[in-house]
């Protein structure tokens, strides 16, 4: 098979919220008006149908590429784990793990387009960010999101990039805006490192407003950046020639 012609399937966390399944699909769309060859699948962990197995069915090889932005554990274990399952149950399935989206420069370009359209003037030296991901149970996680933002605030002259995490760890978002206004932030803005609306999402906007965020941008979404990462990955794991059988 043309390694670019590969399926891809993209793995989502899933949510009861029906916002965010319509934006995965949006996401993928836009993926496949790019790649219009491509046979590319939605697979969910739960909460919503196909799940991985059923997405993997009918196919002989295939990229599982999980549309997650940090590793932790549902990349590490959750993944695997079913992957597993599946390729005990078929031995000639050939898989190609992908990694997970982020860190990319692309996901800071995706951060940088949503601010924008929030109107914030992109590297203003008196606009202090929030930079909020859902957190994890997994320190190694936050420690991704803690270095993006410390990485965020060299490339750009903002008055700062703190990051803030909506669940499992420190500092919540409003604790970071309420923070930054003390010490004396001009303005601040909260960029969400979420990829789709749901329960974090309506929190961390709800949150950071009444603590007196100046404009909290949208969740990256169907972001142009995303579509293209999600590409990158695909033939990244492709011409690695590394298989989960194998691995």
């Amino acid at each position: 098979m043309n390694p670019d012609d590969v399926p891809l399937i993209a793995v989502a966390h899933g949510s009861r919220d029906p916002r965010a399944a319509a934006t995965v699909e949006s996401l993928l769309d836009a993926v496949r008006l790019r790649r219009t060859g491509l046979d590319v699948r939605t697979a969910y962990l739960d909460h919503a149908a196909p799940s991985l197995p059923q997405a993997l069915h009918g196919v002989s090889e295939a990229v599982v590429l999980p549309l997650l932005l940090t590793e932790a554990y549902h990349s590490r274990v959750d993944i695997p784990g079913v992957l597993a399952e599946v390729t005990a149950r078929r031995p000639l399935l050939r898989v190609h793990r992908g990694a997970t989206l982020g860190p990319d420069p692309l996901l800071v370009a995706a951060l940088e387009r949503r601010l924008a359209e929030a109107g914030v003037e992109i590297g203003d030296p008196g606009t202090a960010v929030v930079l909020v991901s859902a957190g994890s149970s997994d320190p190694r996680a936050n420690a991704v999101i803690a270095r993006l933002a410390r990485d965020w605030a060299r490339t750009r002259p903002w008055w700062s990039v703190t990051a803030a995490y909506a669940s499992a760890a420190s500092p919540a978002p409003e604790q970071a805006v309420m923070r930054l206004t003390r010490a004396g932030a001009r303005r601040v803005v909260v960029a969400p490192y979420l990829l789709a609306p749901g329960f974090f999402a309506d929190k961390v906007r709800e949150a950071a407003l009444t603590a007196g965020a100046a404009a909290v941008a949208d969740v990256l979404g169907p972001a142009p950046e995303i579509a293209t990462l999600i590409l990158d990955r695909h033939a990244q794991a492709v011409r690695a020639e590394k298989t989960f059988a194998t691995a």
